[in-house]
């Protein structure tokens, strides 16, 4: 085994450092100094009560900020604050500023039942339409209320523009011209950037070529009819329609397009319905028989039915055909013989009669009901002034040889007339009032039978035309262009549409209803129109 040899240990002591002394304080020094600063201040005209509040701030403050940064080691620090101080004054600042957001503002009362999560049904028939699938058999309020704002906004085409938080630039004052374009030009760009909708809006006119159209149940699907269906009327303010034939009965049905369920049937013994309509005011409706020559008055704020048994003046052997003036406070019955009588519905009694050659085959009134144009059987059209219950012009139908239905735009703009080889001529309807031989602006000949149905809806944008001779002779009419709708009547496998007694538009153009010979009235959405 090696020896190892252990060295002496030496305990040395490390060299202190040398301590670098600071300047030593000299009083008398600092006091001659102050002295000297105090006589300079006194020459130039100050008092020593500022030279006091000036030692105060400089030698106090120092001091001062020591002690708070102390105090606040726990809390926020001064440095912290200093950190985030903005100097207001700079104009960047201030616009941004102005573009924080609003936080949200805290609510006044909670109900603690909103709270608390109750399921709710969805099998309910309003609520159906929000789930998707069968296991959402059940939802929670919270679930419900996300689900129907999600489908309000698809509805919308997006977050609806009084829903966006509105955020405003400021402008710097003083910039020159180049520079306020400029942030006219970001600020476009970022308000674009902030919407949720689709950035290309769908256009509002109705194009031509294809109408979006989707087949909805059945009018009366709830009562279906055992005869023909004479006629098929929406409410003029109410999402209502209303159907009567041959059936004797007067059947009102809510529209929404999947249940359509029934609001009230009358039934009119021994009464088949030749017509049916309602009045301007929607409060009632008339109802015209087959042979008879009373008639029917429906009060539906009341619920009572009036049967009206004779008219006063009225010297005809049956009242089927009528109209309602666009005021609403008579009607125009087309009696024989080429008679027209204007009915008052208060004292149902006739105040009025005009007479035109042969016999009345259709009538219109003007958007105003200052005119009445009337059509005879021989293609000629009369157009009356009603206030002085005058013959203002007469022109006949250019190449009808039997005419059969006449009809009105909302607008003022057209006026359609049909004959019995089914050809259907439109005019301008200012033309019709002044000149003695107008011309058509089209020739429509996409119908091969009597033209016995003409409906514009209310946007003047859509015409249709129908037969009662044949299945699907039914045709839209595409104004602005005077075009056909090439995908119009719909071609399904089974035969869709069957002979056309009468067809109506809802008030806002989204429904399209038309009844026929097998008592149906058949409902269509009119996808283009967002409303009623």
């Amino acid at each position: 085994m090696e020896e190892v040899m252990k060295l002496p240990v030496t305990n040395e002591k490390p060299t202190p450092k040398k301590r670098v002394r600071g300047p030593t304080y000299n009083a008398k020094q600092e006091f001659v100094k102050r002295h000297r600063n105090v006589k300079s201040l006194t020459v130039l005209g100050e008092e020593d009560a500022s030279v006091k509040l000036l030692e105060d701030l400089v030698f106090g403050a120092e001091d001062e900020l020591v002690d708070r940064l102390v105090e606040d080691k726990q809390g926020a620090s001064l440095l912290d604050d200093d950190e985030d101080e903005v100097d207001l004054d700079d104009p960047e600042v201030e616009s941004e500023s102005h573009l924080q957001v609003p936080s949200a503002k805290k609510a006044a009362w909670v109900d603690e039942d909103d709270e608390r999560k109750e399921e709710v049904d969805m099998s309910h028939r309003f609520r159906k339409y929000l789930t998707k699938g069968e296991a959402e058999s059940k939802m929670t309020k919270q679930k419900l209320q996300q689900r129907m704002t999600e489908q309000f906004q698809k509805s919308m085409g997006g977050k609806p523009s009084w829903a966006e938080v509105k955020v405003k630039k400021s402008k710097k004052k003083g910039s020159h011209s180049d520079d306020s374009d400029e942030d006219e030009d970001e600020d476009d760009d970022d308000d674009l950037l902030r919407k949720t909708g689709n950035f290309v809006a769908a256009s509002e006119t109705l194009p031509s070529g294809t109408l979006r159209v989707k087949k909805c149940l059945h009018a009366n699907a709830a009562r279906s009819c055992s005869d023909q269906l004479t006629t098929v009327q929406f409410h003029p303010s109410a999402q209502v329609v209303m159907t009567a034939g041959l059936d004797q009965s007067i059947s009102l049905f809510q529209v929404d397009g999947r249940t359509n369920p029934k609001i009230q049937s009358i039934h009119l013994e021994r009464f088949p319905i030749h017509k049916a309509q309602f009045s301007r005011d929607g409060e009632s409706v008339v109802a015209t028989g087959i042979k008879n020559k009373m008639f029917y008055m429906y009060d539906m704020m009341e619920g009572r039915v009036v049967p009206v048994f004779s008219v006063r003046g009225l010297k005809q052997s049956s009242v089927r055909e009528f109209s309602v003036s666009p005021e609403g406070d008579s009607l125009l019955l087309s009696g024989n013989d080429g008679y027209l009588h204007v009915l008052k519905l208060k004292t149902k009694e006739v105040v009025q009669s005009l007479k035109i050659n042969g016999s009345v085959s259709g009538v219109a009134f003007s958007p105003d009901g200052s005119n009445v144009f009337t059509q005879s059987e021989e293609g000629e059209v009369y157009v009356w002034d009603m206030r002085s219950s005058r013959c203002v012009n007469k022109f006949a139908d250019d190449g009808c040889v039997k005419g059969t239905s006449i009809a009105t735009s909302r607008n003022g703009q057209y006026l359609v007339c049909g004959s019995q080889s089914g050809v259907v001529n439109v005019y301008s309807q200012q033309d019709c009032l002044t000149s003695a031989n107008p011309r058509p602006l089209k020739t429509l000949m996409n119908l091969l039978t009597p033209v016995t149905s003409l409906a514009f809806n209310p946007a003047s944008e859509i015409l249709a035309m129908a037969s009662r001779n044949e299945d699907e002779a039914l045709r839209l009419v595409h104004l602005p262009s005077l075009t056909v709708f090439s995908n119009f009547p719909i071609t399904t496998k089974k035969k869709y549409i069957h002979r056309t007694s009468c067809l109506d538009f809802s008030p806002h153009s989204g429904f399209f209803s038309l009844a026929n010979n097998k008592g149906v009235a058949q409902l269509m959405r009119l996808l283009h129109y967002k409303n009623f």
